[in-house]
């Protein structure tokens, strides 16, 4: 892995299947499952050439997983690791219209039928994680789903995390710090949503990087919500400040916000969700500056309340 890009790697949601949650609302017409495919490789071709080794993955991420699978077997390089998750089921079919995305299920059973396909990511996967552990899910009082997970780090050598969302973050992840198995913390990773936005994981985020777990950063671009919007004009002020920097810094709005969630947070890795080899070129223009300590301390000032952020969350649709 080359050091200007240590800290960023590729989140596949967005080359796995035809929509995501965001902001922009496009129709999408003449979908290909072909060529949508094909954009996917070419995009882990030029993430790859552009430094990135870091790959993060799902089951309910469409076929990002077993895109993943595939390129790894074509290509044979050596130097990439792989987070994968379960949870989740993909069940659009591919449909850009779907009303349905996928569907929740943090069973033993769920985690045995996804592991048979993740496993294929071996050697390369090295941490496996719950995909949005939530206390109404009922995961942390599964306790044959948690000693599954156990018997898996122990085989495999594997990193146990899992992924949050929501208001609650900080709640869920200390409930989660308190699971051991065998004298030790079952947990290693977690990847977080953590953005301008939404930065209430600030002093949480201290506490993991004290116990030396790594902590992996998504939709570090808010959904697209960073970006000018006249929906959004309660947000003025940040686009404004995020402007001015992207012009001191001579790079886009997105390598402003990545950079943002590395000098703040300094996490392991923070997630691009790029879905083309334009995003992951201005994307990477993050690991080419440091913030300044003012304009750090300026952005900090933006945030809003997690409510706040997780209830226009949900007002947005998949695209």
């Amino acid at each position: 892995m080359t050091e200007q890009t240590l800290n960023i790697g590729l989140g596949t949601a967005a080359i796995g299947r035809p929509q995501y949650i965001n902001l922009r609302q496009e129709a999408i017409v003449d979908f290909s499952l072909d060529a949508f495919k094909k954009q996917g490789k070419l995009v882990l071709d030029e993430a790859y050439r552009k430094g990135i080794r870091y790959f993060d993955t799902a089951p309910g991420y469409g076929l990002a997983e077993q895109l993943l699978i595939d390129w790894i077997e074509e290509k044979r390089h050596k130097d990439v690791e792989i987070a994968t998750k379960w949870g989740y089921t993909y069940v659009a079919n591919f449909n850009p219209n779907a009303i349905i995305h996928e569907v929740k299920e943090h069973s033993l059973e769920k985690l045995n039928q996804q592991w048979e396909q993740s496993k294929s990511l071996l050697p390369y996967l090295t941490s496996y994680q719950i995909h949005s552990a939530t206390f109404d899910s009922g995961i942390f009082k599964n306790i044959e789903a948690l000693d599954r997970l156990s018997k898996l780090k122990s085989e495999y050598g594997l990193l146990i995390g899992l992924t949050t969302s929501g208001p609650n973050q900080s709640e869920v992840i200390k409930e989660s710090l308190e699971i051991e198995r065998d004298g030790t913390a079952l947990f290693d990773v977690f990847q977080v949503t953590y953005n301008l936005l939404d930065q209430s994981l600030t002093q949480i985020g201290k506490e993991l990087i004290a116990q030396k777990k790594r902590i992996v950063i998504k939709e570090a671009l808010a959904n697209g919500r960073i970006f000018p919007n006249r929906k959004y004009l309660n947000y003025n002020t940040l686009y404004q400040e995020l402007q001015r920097l992207a012009i001191k810094y001579k790079v886009g709005i997105d390598a402003i916000a990545l950079r943002f969630c590395i000098d703040s947070m300094e996490p392991f890795m923070v997630l691009s969700g790029a879905s083309n080899e334009k995003h992951i070129v201005e994307n990477l223009k993050a690991t080419q500056f440091k913030l300044e300590e003012k304009d750090l301390f300026s952005l900090q000032q933006l945030s809003i309340s997690p409510e706040q952020y997780w209830q226009e969350r949900k007002q947005l649709g998949w695209n």
